[in-house]
């Protein structure tokens, strides 16, 4: 149970990723979770949305580089130490953390981290080996 995440390539410069965000909700593709990463010249917008194919395709026919990436989604107690228990189990298994960002839904009894793993395979199975429920994409997109 992986999702896809979109990645967009940006340059760093003002109203670039405005205009990003406004091409996705004018036609009717809604962001549920995001992460933004920058250096001087270029930023990566780390994407979770209702429909990747078609954001995607919106995406490179504006000219934007974009890459889709298999992320797995991991529900996380929401309390101190939640965090560090899921991240303890990956460890003792040698999985490797390539990134991770998070998003809170109502009620906050758990956080959602969304992950990329060196092996999403591997981490996929250690996780709910251990009892760690995950989402699969498609409960993802419309949270």
């Amino acid at each position: 149970m992986t999702a896809k995440q979109v990645s967009v390539f940006l340059e760093n410069r003002a109203g670039r990723l405005a205009d990003v965000t406004t091409l996705l909700g004018d036609n009717g593709v809604n962001i549920r979770a995001l992460s933004l990463a920058d250096t001087a010249d270029f930023g990566i917008l780390r994407l979770i949305v209702n429909d990747p194919d078609k954001a995607v395709a919106l995406l490179r026919k504006a000219g934007l580089t974009v890459r889709e990436t298999e992320v797995v989604a991991a529900e996380v107690p929401d309390r101190p130490g939640g965090l560090a228990e899921i991240l303890r189990l990956l460890s003792a298994e040698q999985i490797n953390v390539e990134y991770m960002y998070a998003f809170v839904r109502s009620p906050a009894e758990s956080a959602i981290m969304v992950f990329r793993f060196d092996d999403p395979g591997k981490a996929l199975e250690v996780l709910q080996r251990k009892g760690v429920r995950t989402l699969p994409g498609k409960d993802l997109y419309l949270m």
